[in-house]
């Protein structure tokens, strides 16, 4: 039988759970892959223009893949309690795998606790439940109240996001390259967002990118929201500046707790390409 850890509590999140120094310093990630062409990149401290460029030169596919269990199993048994983030079980793998590895270990080690959160979103709603649990735990909620108030808040937990571009949402197979190509040759913006089941729908559609942003934040308005015990994340793809710009244009019109920035890791990078930006509040 194998030995458990010293460790008391871990917070283990997969690579789509964007960052800022926060994350950096205080979670532990299982990456994904990302697979352009013939090449297999591990979504671990890549930097952003690397890949972008390597996805602009791909010829034929651009997929991702969801850690093993095996890989998270590893991360499980460093800790007696372990409260895990992953991507929307209807967008990827990683649930399932993370899923599969608490399976073996309440077979191997009885007396561990681990909880798996299906996010039901992405990006920058992984980076806000991941720091939810974070502050659950400085705060010395019990395992059982952490796990309570964190999937109460992923339930009313709202994600929205703008591309720049379809191209990689063509590439890898979640746009048609038709649709794709006329989205970007009309100049419309789609706003989309996560459905309450995790899967992706389209919230309106803009033409022009200005006018897209503009009905981003009004969007906001349109959620019920106690703004002064709500903190929103914005995550962004190679573009702070437009993050920062539209983290003032939304605080001038509500009046959030706080808003945080994040900076897209590969996974986002991947499908939400150059400019995109992700929120969630």
């Amino acid at each position: 039988m194998e030995n458990i850890s010293g460790f008391e509590n871990g917070i283990i999140v997969d690579s789509c759970t964007d960052i800022n120094e926060q994350i950096k310093d205080n979670f532990e990630t299982i990456p994904l892959r990302i697979l352009i062409d013939d090449d297999e990149i591990i979504d671990e401290n890549l930097d952003t223009q690397f890949l972008l460029d390597m996805i602009k030169k791909s010829k034929h596919s651009l997929k991702t893949a969801c850690p093993s269990p095996g890989e998270y199993y590893e991360a499980f048994k460093k800790y007696k309690n372990s409260f895990v983030v992953t991507l929307s079980d209807k967008l990827s793998g990683s649930y399932g795998s993370a899923m599969t590895a608490c399976a073996m270990m309440k077979e191997n080690f009885p007396d561990s606790f681990v909880h798996i959160f299906n996010s039901k979103s992405a990006s920058a709603a992984q980076s806000m439940i991941s720091i939810k649990i974070k502050e659950l735990l400085d705060a010395s909620y019990t395992k059982e109240e952490i796990v309570e108030q964190t999937t109460a808040y992923i339930e009313k937990l709202k994600t929205m996001f703008i591309l720049d571009s379809y191209e990689h949402l063509a590439k890898a197979g979640r746009l048609s390259r038709v649709k794709a190509s006329f989205a970007t040759f009309m100049h419309i913006s789609p706003i989309m967002g996560a459905t309450d089941e995790g899967e992706i729908d389209v919230l309106d559609k803009v033409r022009g990118k200005k006018k897209a942003f503009n009905r981003l934040v009004q969007l906001i308005g349109e959620h019920a929201v106690d703004y002064e015990n709500t903190v929103l994340g914005i995550s962004h793809v190679n573009a702070l500046e437009k993050a920062q710009a539209l983290k003032n244009d939304i605080l001038e019109k509500y009046p959030f707790k706080d808003i945080m920035i994040f900076e897209a890791r590969g996974i986002s990078t991947v499908y939400a390409d150059d400019g995109g930006i992700v929120i969630a509040f």
